[in-house]
C-alpha cells in the first residue's frame, strides 16, 4: 500500500495529479469490466462484493473531487489566462467537457444502484450497456484532457497559477496546505 501512496505525484505538480486520478478511473472502468464478466459465472460472491464496493467508493467519493478541480479552478483559470487559438479552443472544448460531467453523473446514478445490490450480494446483476456508455464517454473525456487541455494549461498557466491549482486540489480533499 505504501508504493500507491510514494508513486502518487504531490499537489505541486496538479496536472500529474489529475492524470494520476484518470489512471485510477482507468483501473476502475477496468474493475467494472472485469466484474461483467465474472458476476455471471460467479454470482455475487466474496471477490464480486469487493470488487463493487472498489468501484463505489472510488465514483462516489474521488472522482466528483476530480469533477470540482476541473469545474471549479482549472477550467476557469484555463478561461481566464487563454488568449488567441487557446481561447478559441477552449470555447468549443468546454461546453462538450461540462455536457460529459453531467452526463457521468447520469449514468452513474443507474450504475451505482446496480453496484450498491452487488456489494451487498442482493443481485448479480450489472448492465454491460450502462457500463459501455459509461466507459465511453470517460475515455472521451478524458483523452480531450490529457491531448488538449492539460498541455494548454501546462504551457500557459504561470507558476503561481500552478500553485494556486494545486493547494485548491489538496483543500478540496481536506489536506493541509503548507504555508
Amino acid at each position: 500500500m505504501d508504493n500507491l501512496f510514494s508513486s502518487a505525484p504531490g499537489f505541486d505538480q496538479p496536472l500529474a495529479v489529475l492524470k494520476h486520478c484518470h489512471d485510477r478511473i482507468r483501473k476502475q472502468l477496468t474493475t467494472l469490466d472485469k466484474l461483467l464478466a465474472h458476476l455471471p459465472e460467479q454470482g455475487a460472491d466474496e471477490q464480486a462484493r469487493q470488487a463493487a464496493f472498489a468501484v463505489l467508493r472510488y465514483f462516489t467519493d474521488a472522482a466528483p473531487l476530480h469533477h470540482e478541480d476541473e469545474e471549479c479552478d482549472l477550467l476557469p483559470t484555463l478561461e481566464a489566462t487563454a488568449q488567441g487559438e487557446d481561447a478559441a479552443l477552449l470555447q468549443q472544448l468546454l461546453p462538450r467537457i461540462l455536457q460529459q460531467h453531467a452526463e457521468m453523473a447520469t449514468l452513474w446514478a443507474n450504475l451505482e444502484r446496480q453496484l450498491k445490490a452487488i456489494s451487498l450480494g442482493v443481485s448479480a446483476v450489472l448492465a454491460e450497456s450502462d457500463i459501455a456508455q459509461f466507459k465511453e464517454i470517460y475515455f472521451d473525456h478524458m483523452h480531450t484532457e490529457e491531448t488538449q487541455i492539460a498541455p494548454m494549461a501546462k504551457r500557459i498557466f504561470s507558476d503561481a497559477q500552478m500553485a494556486t491549482l494545486g493547494n485548491a486540489m489538496q483543500e478540496r480533499r481536506g489536506i493541509p496546505t503548507q504555508v
